[in-house]
Parts: C-alpha cells; sequence; structure tokens
C-alpha cells in the first residue's frame, strides 16, 4: 500500500509501459491497403516553365518553376518581383524558395491573357 498513488510498479502514469501493447491488446501495424493520395495540384507539367504567384498581402513574382513538394513550397530561379505602388517596377531576385502556406494563386505566364472584368457595371 505504500506504493500507492506512485505508479512506479506499473510504468507511471501518462500511458502504457514500454512493450505495451496498448489498449486493444495488439500491434497497430501500419496499413498497407490504402491507396496512396494523390496530389490535388499536378505541378509537374510546369516544370521549367514560367510561372506567376501572388502571396498573401499583395506580393506577386515571376520565374521558372524548378521544384516543388507536397506543401506548394516552391523553388523558383530567374524570379522578378513586381511592385505596383507607388508606381510599377521591378525588382529581380534570382533564385528563390517560396513558402507553400503564404501562396494563393499560381498561373502560368506563356498562355494566358489578362481579359476585361465581365462584373463591371457598364456604362
Amino acid at each position: 500500500m505504500a506504493d500507492r498513488g506512485r505508479g512506479s510498479a506499473r510504468g507511471g502514469r501518462g500511458g502504457p509501459s514500454i512493450g505495451s501493447r496498448g489498449r486493444g491488446g495488439h500491434m497497430s501495424q501500419p496499413s498497407t491497403d490504402k491507396p496512396k493520395r494523390e496530389a490535388i495540384l499536378d505541378l509537374s507539367k510546369y516544370s521549367n516553365e514560367r510561372i506567376r504567384v501572388k502571396f498573401t498581402g499583395g506580393r506577386e513574382v515571376t520565374g521558372i518553376l524548378k521544384g516543388y513538394d507536397q506543401l506548394l513550397n516552391l523553388v523558383l530561379d530567374e524570379v522578378e518581383e513586381e511592385f505596383q505602388e507607388p508606381e510599377a517596377h521591378k525588382r529581380n531576385l534570382g533564385l528563390v524558395v517560396l513558402r507553400g502556406p503564404t501562396i494563393i494563386l499560381l498561373s502560368p505566364v506563356d498562355g494566358s491573357e489578362e481579359i476585361a472584368n465581365p462584373f463591371l457595371a457598364q456604362e
């Protein structure tokens, strides 16, 4: 009774002790019958192509896509950042790594063109 509350004989608090199999009594094994998840966005077709990237906060860059990962982190080369305020100008950044969570828009530069906004009220 002197050990009561200390838990030293049974592995203590915080879960099963070493060698324990958990609550179910069996070892959990990784499931091999699950199909591999496909990426939502396939960027391989844009590899070594010029793309435009817009970020939260309004920044915008263009560059050549060299690499990417599952989190949408991108590696771009020959990157140019485009400023609109106070006047339009560009800044060369070279080779950069872009963090995926900050990206809000990705589009190819070649094959896209700007169109008039169809939702503006016609005068």
